[in-house]
């Protein structure tokens, strides 16, 4: 089963050990959208590893020190960039440098998809 939420700068695609983010073009994505992060793992994966997709299909830039905060999301066991910009790709690999838990860049989706399923059991 697949549960849709929408908020005001991505919309979410929640499975059972997943989720799938697609954030809105020309945002920001910040430290205080970590809030949403948290209230999902909390809801959907209470005592359960899980893993994030953000899958950048819009253009839209990213703060990197959301990643501090993010990686204190407890269950949160692996994340996963999904884009075929060499720009996202370069992105990607700032971006890492921030985050303390498994992180891939991905060409794509069902890979990554993959790579997160997989992680999430280790």
């Amino acid at each position: 089963m697949i549960i849709l939420l929408e908020y005001h700068f991505c919309k979410i695609e929640v499975y059972s050990d997943y989720i799938i983010a697609v954030m809105n073009e020309g945002i920001t994505v910040s430290p205080e959208y970590n809030d949403v992060l948290v209230n999902i793992s909390t809801k959907y994966f209470k005592n359960k590893k899980f893993g994030y997709i953000t899958h950048r299909i819009h253009s839209y830039s990213v703060d990197p020190s959301i990643y501090i905060e993010t990686s204190k999301v407890e269950n949160l066991a692996a994340f996963a960039i999904v884009s075929d910009k060499k720009i996202n790709m370069s992105n990607a690999q700032i971006e890492k440098l921030f985050f303390k838990k498994p992180f891939q860049h991905f060409m794509d989706l069902d890979e990554a998809i993959n790579w997160v399923k997989n992680s999430i059991k280790l």
